[in-house]
C-alpha cells in the first residue's frame, strides 16, 4: 500500500510542475505576442494579453488543485486554498474584463 501511495505521490508532484511550466509557458508566450500587438497598435492587444493571461492562470490553478493531493498538514491546506482563491479571483477579475474589452470593440466598429 505504501509503494501505490508513493507512486501517487511522484505522478502527482510530475503533473503539478508540467501545468506551472505550461502556465508559465503561456503567459511569457501571450506577454511577448501582446508587446508585438502593442507596438503595431492593435486594438486587440488587450483581448489577447487578457485571453493569454487567463488560459496560463488556469493551468497554474489547476496545478494547485493537484498539490492538495499531497499535503499533509492543515497549516499548508490553509495556504494552497488562499492561493486556489485568489487565482480563481484572479481569472474571474480577468474574465469580466475580457468581456467588457469585447463589448468596448463592438461598440466602436
Amino acid at each position: 500500500m505504501e509503494f501505490l501511495q508513493n507512486l501517487l505521490e511522484h505522478i502527482v508532484e510530475i503533473a503539478i510542475l508540467f501545468f506551472e511550466f505550461v502556465g508559465i509557458i503561456i503567459i511569457v508566450w501571450t506577454g511577448i505576442v501582446s508587446v508585438y500587438k502593442y507596438v503595431r497598435r492593435s486594438k486587440e492587444t488587450r483581448i489577447v494579453l487578457a485571453k493569454g493571461l487567463a488560459l496560463g492562470l488556469e493551468f497554474k490553478l489547476g496545478s494547485e488543485i493537484l498539490r492538495t493531493v499531497i499535503v499533509r498538514e492543515w497549516k499548508e491546506i490553509a495556504i494552497v486554498g488562499g492561493i486556489i482563491v485568489l487565482r480563481a479571483a484572479l481569472t474571474f477579475l480577468i474574465h469580466w474584463e475580457i468581456k467588457e474589452e469585447e463589448k468596448g470593440i463592438h461598440i466602436d466598429k
